[in-house]
């Protein structure tokens, strides 16, 4: 193996071959953290509705986790990449193609990415709220407090740290499906890998490179997710230690 590959001079941008790679995690590192805002935020969102004592969003919610859940990963890619534009009204799907295709390809890839994890994060929110004893929301409702205060000051937070550990998971498994996005453009670690191969002739270096890098970043969000979970934790709650 010739592992100076890498510091060799790359055949365009006037930079080598390790600076590629280096570009490439740094975009998987922003799709990703994106994504997680995006899978977050809708996961949520649809969890509480999945719980909620009205139909209609009950049955939003459904819908949205049967949906997303229930079309591959990258056919979800496509439609977005493909189709979306093309639906959005008209000053706004102009716009969006009239962008840099970089920055328009990670757009598009972030919100794919990030709605197709939140159905995912849609049900572990779900999991969460319904593991707690309805006697907590029932004393949040006696105590005088909104249903809405309820899930702001007594139900999410227990929530959260109910589902902590798939969460977890789920970050992980973004941060690998993340390299799918190279389907619809995006230059990410694993589409650096593949140009990197495609002009230096060196698969096993470029491959080995981003396993390592990809296995230090899934490591490393191990590490923090084990720290947040320790500082979160509630002694003797669902979730926490009975130590």
């Amino acid at each position: 193996m010739h592992w100076g590959i890498f510091f060799e001079e790359a055949p365009f941008g006037g930079v080598q071959y390790y600076q590629w790679l280096l570009h490439g995690l740094a975009v998987t590192v922003e799709l990703s953290v994106c994504s997680w805002v995006v899978a977050f935020l809708a996961g949520s969102l649809f969890g509480i509705m999945r719980t909620l004592p009205h139909v209609a969003f009950r049955a939003a919610g459904g819908l949205y986790v049967a949906v997303f859940r229930n079309i591959p990963l990258i056919a979800q890619f496509f439609i977005w990449y493909l189709v979306v534009p093309e639906l959005l009204p008209g000053d706004l799907g102009y716009a969006l193609k009239a962008m840099d295709p970089e920055i328009q390809f990670f757009l598009l890839a972030a919100a794919c990415l990030g709605l197709f994890t939140g159905g995912r994060i849609c049900e572990q929110v779900r999991s969460g709220i319904q593991a707690q004893s309805q006697g907590q929301l029932n004393a949040g409702l006696a105590l005088g407090l909104t249903l809405f205060q309820c899930y702001r000051h007594v139900i999410m937070p227990n929530a959260y740290r109910i589902i902590m550990p798939p969460m977890t998971s789920e970050i992980l498994n973004m941060i690998k499906n993340s390299a799918v996005a190279s389907t619809i453009g995006v230059i990410d670690l694993s589409a650096q890998a593949n140009r990197l191969l495609e002009y230096s002739a060196r698969p096993y270096e470029s491959f080995i490179a981003i396993t390592l890098a990809y296995v230090t970043l899934n490591f490393s969000v191990m590490l923090l997710m084990r720290l947040v979970e320790r500082k979160v934790r509630l002694p003797g709650s669902a979730g926490g230690s009975h130590v």
